[in-house]
């Protein structure tokens, strides 16, 4: 019974240990992903590369505000083109966003142009 007991709960232990290792001084935070464990991107790592990706995208010309804090992301600004709000969402997690705050502003006139192709699909069925 013992030794069942040790072949079951020791392996147990061991991993859940692993988990529970404590932070050292100095030591880089982690996220774990589908391939092991990645050291986060800093909050200027991911200011960069959000800006790098701007320069290059077709939102850049919305003129977006964003600021990052502890890995959070919030973006601010107003947009006539209802899938750019989704594309800064997507922008920042790509580049390394643990959280994404999206106050980005739909104009009337895109939500309009949003739900009448939304009639027109239903219509169409």
């Amino acid at each position: 019974m013992r030794r069942s007991f040790l072949l079951f709960f020791l392996p147990l232990v061991v991993f859940a240990a692993s988990f529970i290792a404590p932070a050292q001084a100095g030591t880089t935070t982690t996220r774990a992903t589908n391939v092991g464990r990645v050291a986060a991107p800093t909050d200027a790592q991911i200011d960069a590369t959000i800006r790098a990706k701007l320069a290059k995208s077709k939102i850049g010309k919305d003129g977006f505000r964003f600021k990052v804090a502890r890995g959070v992301v919030t973006w601010e600004g107003n947009t006539s083109v209802i899938q750019h709000k989704g594309a800064a969402t997507r922008m920042a997690k790509t580049a390394g966003a643990v959280q994404v705050v999206n106050n980005i502003q739909i104009s009337a006139d895109a939500k309009a142009k949003a739900a009448a192709h939304l009639k027109k699909a239903a219509v169409e069925e």
